[in-house]
């Protein structure tokens, strides 16, 4: 009986020692198990981390984009407002240059208009001052003859002076013509005696180039005191002066006016032997 229940108690044992042992075993895997599984579920979360933050990053990427655009389309609508402003502005500063350029047009045709006029009346002053200037009767025929040719360009033309005694116009003077070619006109017909009869000037419309003795460019009457004692003939005029403007004919009554008073006052003058006369002569004149 002894016997007997020995040998339970030594298997009883050594199944107790083993039983910590199987426990140990299997705590340690659960141990390694437990800690691996962690393991491997941190590494996911670390990915899962990782992959968060880089989507993170691209959607604040695309927001900084979307920014920018929505920023970009802010500009391109100001640009646009802008650019709105800039073509009216445009608009109106081109019709203000319009209107100033037609401005500068209207003052530039008024300028011109002034220069010409001040162009005439130097030329006036002139031909009046060049007449004037003597009483030598050669001298004022010589100052004749340069007005006609300068300011009338005048190629041929000639001067004569009526004979009342004889009815007829005698030529004193020419240039451009030879002279013996020059006869006395009655005052009866042609273009001469018509100058003397009305007191008028003539003259060619359109090429004045072309005129002859016969039938001059133009014709000037001399007058003193509303009385013809004379007439101008421009029989042709320079190729570069082909046609009469407004300053010639204002000219031609200037011409027409002072040449006579000048020719008489020197011939007077001449005949008297240049000498003013006695004072007598001037006495109680108002």
């Amino acid at each position: 009986m002894s016997g007997k229940s020995r040998a339970p108690q030594s298997v009883g044992r050594s199944e107790e020692a083993a039983a910590p042992e199987g426990l140990l075993e299997q705590r340690e895997t659960f141990i390694q198990t437990f800690f691996k599984k962690g393991a491997e579920l941190t590494e996911e979360l670390l990915k899962e981390d990782q992959r968060l933050r880089a989507r993170m990053h691209e959607l604040e990427a695309e927001n900084a984009a979307l920014r920018a655009q929505v920023a970009s389309d802010d500009a391109i609508r100001d640009l646009l407002t802008k650019i709105s402003h800039l073509e009216k502005e445009k608009k109106e500063l081109i019709s203000r240059v319009s209107h100033a350029q037609a401005s500068s047009s209207e003052f530039s045709s008024r300028f011109a208009e002034i220069e010409a006029e001040n162009a005439q009346l130097a030329s006036l002053y002139v031909a009046s001052h060049q007449l004037h200037s003597t009483l030598d009767p050669r001298s004022i025929v010589r100052q004749l003859k340069e007005l006609l040719a300068q300011f009338v360009g005048a190629r041929a033309f000639a001067v004569y002076l009526v004979d009342d005694d004889r009815h007829e116009l005698a030529p004193i003077c020419s240039e451009g013509v030879v002279a013996a070619s020059l006869r006395r006109v009655p005052l009866s017909d042609g273009a001469l005696w018509r100058a003397v009869g009305s007191g008028a000037a003539s003259w060619v419309e359109g090429d004045a180039t072309r005129g002859t003795i016969d039938a001059p460019a133009a014709t000037i009457p001399m007058l003193l005191n509303g009385k013809a004692i004379g007439v101008i003939a421009v029989f042709a005029t320079f190729e570069q002066k082909r046609e009469f403007i407004d300053v010639d004919f204002e000219l031609f009554k200037l011409l027409g006016a002072h040449a006579a008073s000048a020719l008489v006052a020197g011939r007077l003058f001449a005949e008297h032997g240049a000498k003013v006369g006695a004072v007598e002569a001037f006495l109680d004149l108002e």
